[in-house]
């Protein structure tokens, strides 16, 4: 079997120089030390009962990181915890909680492009872009969205300015039994700043991450900041993205990878 492999990650990195601007980049933002194999020594020679550089070969001991990080850096699956403390009336599950069965299933990408910052997907754009990929959705597809926002990783725009879904679309995927959406921007919902700006205007708490709080009544899944969904067909893949286990924990990071070369079930 010949398979091929696409990497659908953003890194997990330290803030670039002009990234942050004290929003969302901020509060997810990782810090990072890395430590070179002169500098772990004396952690190495601890270790081993008081080894010395002479113990170690080419006085060399290991390289490794620190780091600090909240589990919504990088690319992550978002739990149903994150949303809210309970779903379909039950305690809302962590990410250690959740199948892993989820988390391997074939892919769909729907093309989203050419939406501006800021604007919330309705069902009847979300349908007429599922329905341009050629079939419509089987319960259980991982459902990719496909703005094309990864594009500004690594820019202050990348953080805050990207469309997302209304609570209607959201409620209209679950409905076709999915699971697992992801994005490739920061959140399944708009930028945060347009979400405060129309609350501020309306007073209307309901446009508050309306998206993410679909789940207080229909669990499903989130992976967010996704990458390299334009390098993928709309069907005819698999995407596999087990997120890691934190005990405990609202999201988990997760290598999400399309993987090409298996049998897609019709």
């Amino acid at each position: 079997m010949s398979l091929r492999f696409v990497d659908l990650n953003v890194p997990i990195q330290e803030p670039l120089p002009g990234e942050l601007n004290g929003g969302m980049g901020a509060i997810l933002a990782a810090s990072i030390e890395y430590q070179s194999h002169e500098e772990t020594r004396p952690e190495f020679g601890m270790m081993f009962g008081g080894a010395t550089e002479k113990d170690m070969p080419g006085g060399f001991a290991i390289g490794a990181e620190k780091l600090q990080l909240t589990a919504h850096a990088g690319t992550h699956v978002d739990a149903p915890w994150h949303y809210y403390p309970t779903s379909e009336g039950k305690p809302a599950r962590t990410i250690d909680q959740l199948e892993l069965e989820h988390f391997f299933a074939p892919g769909v990408v729907v093309d989203l492009r050419g939406h501006a910052p800021g604007d919330r997907i309705e069902v009847d754009e979300l349908a007429a872009a599922v329905q341009r990929t050629g079939a419509p959705l089987a319960p259980g597809d991982i459902v990719c969205l496909w703005f094309g926002h990864d594009e500004r990783f690594g820019t202050r725009d990348y953080w805050d300015d990207y469309p997302g879904l209304g609570a209607e679309a959201t409620r209209w995927l679950i409905g076709q039994g999915i699971k697992v959406i992801g994005t490739d921007a920061p959140g399944l919902d708009r930028g945060n700043p347009y979400m405060a700006r129309d609350f501020q205007e309306t007073g209307d708490a309901s446009l508050l991450w309306e998206a993410h709080r679909v789940g207080i009544d229909h669990e499903y899944f989130q992976i967010e900041k996704l990458a390299n969904l334009g390098e993928l067909p709309a069907r005819g893949f698999y995407v596999a993205c087990f997120p890691v286990k934190i005990k405990g924990a609202s999201a988990g990071w997760c290598r999400a990878v399309a993987i090409f070369g298996l049998e897609v079930a019709a």
